[in-house]
């Protein structure tokens, strides 16, 4: 089996948990792949690549080893080449995250088979410009669209399958997947969904009125929305890594992907149960 390993080596132990999930893999028969770095005399690759697309597209698995933002922004290049995809965490709460540090003796009943795929969907977000040009981007959380840096009231205005659904005067609205909605969208007041469920959410971000609330939608539901800010700026954030200035006249377009993102899943585990004990490990941690 070819396994990419991508580390985020900011994170407190990624290199030295990465180190020892290279050597674990490679004393288990596997290839290790992994990117050129400083830190390549620590991970015992079979093969190091330039970029994250050459890595991705000769590998069988990824594997992450960091925080959800590390696994969030390699999701992108798995769903892109139709590669199943683990996290390793070496963050904070890791809702996304298969292992933990300290279970990576699991990663052997990855190279015997012994593993599930779970297909999560995710979303394809196009800014359609006034002059005709149009940019895509994917997103495995959400896509914003807000003020931008400083808080303040933004106008925005809805359709879902071309017709008019709902004007929102609020910080911003915000379209998340399954996967993102134990994210910004559980914070904004949206409901946790299963990661598996095959739809997505509409979340209205300290609306100014009572009657916003969260609309979910089919997966072949068709999001148009436009923001009306009174400097004519607004912006679009992608998973929190992407932001996008947008025009006054600029429409963004949210839909389902073609592609989807594979998780591999190796624990039988119950989601909502892990999605409670991580939000009270949360809580835990503020007090």
């Amino acid at each position: 089996m070819k396994i990419a390993v991508i580390v985020n080596f900011d994170k407190k132990g990624a290199v030295l948990t990465a180190s020892e999930i290279t050597r674990l893999l490679i004393e288990e028969g596997a290839e290790v792949y992994t990117l050129k770095s400083g830190f390549s005399h620590i991970l015992h690759s079979t093969q190091e690549f330039d970029t994250h697309s050459e890595l991705v597209s000769a590998c069988d698995v990824l594997l992450t080893v960091g925080g959800d933002g590390t696994i969030i922004h390699c999701a992108k290049h798995a769903a892109a080449y139709s590669k199943p995809i683990l996290g390793i965490n070496t963050g904070r709460l890791g809702y996304v995250a298969e292992l933990e540090a300290d279970e990576i003796d699991m990663l052997k009943s990855l190279l015997n088979g012994e593993y599930s795929l779970e297909n999560r969907l995710i979303l394809s977000v196009i800014v359609n410009r006034e002059d005709g040009c149009s940019e895509c981007y994917t997103a495995i959380n959400d896509a914003v669209i807000s003020r931008g840096v400083l808080s303040r009231i933004i106008d925005l205005d809805v359709k879902i399958d071309g017709s008019p659904a709902s004007s929102y005067r609020a910080d911003g609205v915000l379209i998340a997947t399954p996967t993102g909605s134990t994210a910004y969208a559980l914070s904004a007041g949206g409901p946790i969904i299963a990661p598996n469920l095959k739809c997505f959410e509409l979340v209205p971000i300290c609306s100014h009125a009572l009657s916003a609330r969260c609309v979910m939608l089919s997966a072949d539901s068709t999001v148009e929305i436009k923001a009306n800010s009174p400097d004519g700026k607004s912006y679009l954030t992608i998973d929190g890594q992407i932001s996008v200035e947008l025009s006054e006249n600029d429409i963004v377009e949210v839909k389902s992907s073609e592609q989807t993102l594979n998780m591999i899943l190796l624990k039988k585990r119950n989601f909502f149960k892990l999605a409670g004990e991580k939000l009270r490990e949360v809580n835990v941690n503020e007090a």
